[in-house]
């Protein structure tokens, strides 16, 4: 029996023979042309069949996982025919006379790296995207046939890596889990495995190795385990999980509907998190309260040039109308650090993490900035808006925000253009500096929501994309809970509301601590929130707290 450990991104357990994915092999032809505007056009037909061909595996992923996996693959045209992706392509055949393979390989590789130096995950789950899609117009070059599965019974399916599109046109009556050395639990092929209820373990490395095709294999995706050969005696424990899981789904999905209070009747709020309007679906799917974060900046990663105040009005609108009389909280742009955008031309700098970016360029490009808050305005009359601003640190620079918000109210009325006049102002904590002042924040607006992330980074001094740092990113450190329990006495005592939005609101080993010190909302996945209420609803807080607020202000706790 071996046991390797990877990353596991989608819960379940898969029983059966390890399989080696078979993919097409394509050998990359490099070569100088004459004549550019043919090959351009040669590259033209290659992007239209598979725009094609994504048409209909968009189609196809509706009927199986529906619109969540759908929309995968309507991303995929978008960026096949993404005029920054076009450009780039365009430029190596006809200014470097490259042919369309090397100029599509080359590319995609460039956009892909620049993906996947990001610092948000959502966002380095999308170099994996840029690859499928450029690896869909080599095919076609190419005349390459995918790949797939040739096997007679259904096997745990291995790879270095999955697309969406080798994923979607998979039989899957002949997979029982899939297992990877690279990916991550945002890149697409982790949401479709969870879409699918498929159990998925990536980051195995150079652990996962062709010489255990054909073994009997048990994966945990919820731990990440991978055991190959399994004795009598961990097979059957493994029998004895899998069927303990399938009652709990069972259970998660009788909680439609119910409330998130604990036994002694304390409630909180369950938002949810997204990057999209399309993710609104999956909203409603698990049965979230509202969005405690969406991210704004979807709209310029995903443009070429700054997006148009109609552009941004449309997007927001789609969200409130999708969320009915939900609360829909929108952060605005959150660029800069790791997301880096080449029509926002930002200087380089040293340590980017802790210079222009968020609200830092917002209010250095007010023009911008008064761009989408006029679009933010505009969309407010269609819903229930709540704006917040990411990177805050002083005092001034909300007043400074609420002067613009001010401004733009009086243009909008001035143009006789619709907006609601009770849209709530908040502020993300997620430096040191603003939890030490909420006590002041909190005079200035109606509610926070924490980032846990990046309050966990700024805190431990932590880059929290080193994985070298191992055990020393720790978001369950002590001066991290104890920053929270300090912003949310301060925000209940001028009568304003605490949410938390990073990872750790999923964290159910957090949930007891939330409750404890306070927090009225947590923000997570759609997939997070059935299992979360669940959590809530199991806890009895007259139990609970006073040990956990106890183990906050002891000075006993040896690991600190």
């Amino acid at each position: 029996m071996i046991t390797i450990q990877g990353k596991g991104v989608s819960t379940g357990i898969g029983m059966g023979p390890l399989y080696f994915y078979r993919r097409a092999k394509t050998e990359l032809k490099r070569y100088t042309i004459e004549d550019t505007t043919a090959e351009w056009l040669r590259f033209k037909g290659a992007q239209a069949v598979a725009m094609e061909q994504l048409g209909e595996l968009a189609e196809k992923a509706r009927e199986e996982a529906g619109d969540e996996a759908a929309m995968l693959f309507e991303t995929h045209q978008m960026m096949a025919e993404d005029m920054d992706y076009e450009e780039a392509i365009q430029a190596l055949i006809t200014e470097e006379n490259l042919n369309a393979e090397a100029a599509v390989a080359d590319t995609g590789d460039q956009f892909a790296e620049m993906f996947a130096s990001m610092d948000d995950e959502y966002m380095k789950g999308r170099a994996a995207d840029v690859k499928d899609v450029s690896q869909r117009i080599l095919n076609i070059l190419s005349g390459a046939v995918q790949g797939g599965i040739d096997s007679p019974v259904p096997v745990l399916l291995a790879s270095d890596d999955l697309a969406p599109s080798e994923t979607i046109q998979l039989d899957k009556s002949k997979i029982l889990g899939f297992i990877t050395s690279y990916g991550s639990s945002s890149s697409h092929t982790a949401i479709l495995a969870r879409t699918m209820g498929i159990p998925a373990i990536v980051g195995l490395g150079d652990q996962l190795d062709p010489i255990y095709e054909g073994r009997t294999v048990v994966v945990d995706g919820g731990t990440g385990a991978v055991i190959i050969e399994p004795n009598d005696e961990v097979f059957a424990d493994f029998v004895k999980k899998r069927e303990e899981q399938l009652q709990q789904r069972a259970l998660l999905e009788t909680l439609k509907g119910k409330e998130n209070v604990t036994k002694d009747g304390k409630s909180i709020r369950v938002y949810c998190n997204i990057g999209s309007p399309e993710d609104v679906d999956a909203i409603k799917v698990n049965d979230g309260g509202g969005i405690g974060l969406f991210r704004s900046e979807f709209l310029y990663l995903n443009s070429s040039t700054y997006p148009t105040e109609e552009e941004q009005f449309e997007a927001y609108k789609a969200v409130l109308t999708g969320m009915g009389d939900k609360e829909v909280i929108i952060r605005t742009c959150d660029i800069g650090a790791d997301k880096q955008i080449d029509y926002f031309e930002l200087p380089k700098e040293e340590n980017p993490a802790m210079g222009m970016r968020a609200l830092r360029i917002s209010l250095s490009r007010p023009a911008f900035f008064r761009t989408q808050l006029r679009a933010l305005y505009r969309a407010s009359a269609y819903g229930n808006l709540g704006i917040m601003f990411p990177m805050v640190t002083s005092v001034w620079e909300v007043r400074e925000t609420k002067k613009l918000i001010e401004s733009v109210k009086k243009e909008l009325e001035a143009e006789g253009l619709p907006y609601s006049d009770h849209v709530e102002i908040g502020v993300m904590i997620e430096t040191p500096a603003a939890a030490m002042i909420s006590d002041r924040l909190a005079k200035e607006v109606d509610f926070f929501s924490c980032g846990t992330n990046d309050l966990t980074q700024y805190t431990l001094a932590c880059d929290r994309q080193n994985n070298d740092l191992g055990r020393f990113y720790d978001p369950h450190h002590l001066s991290v809970i104890r920053l929270l329990k300090m912003v949310v006495e301060n925000a209940h005592k001028n009568g304003v509301w605490v949410g938390i939005c990073g990872e750790l609101g999923a964290d159910l080993e957090m949930t007891e601590t939330f409750l404890a010190i306070g927090v009225d909302e947590l923000s997570v996945t759609p997939r997070a929130v059935l299992p979360l209420r669940n959590k809530i609803r199991s806890i009895d807080t007259s139990v609970t707290t006073p040990a956990i607020l106890a183990s906050i202000e002891s000075d006993e706790t040896p690991k600190y």
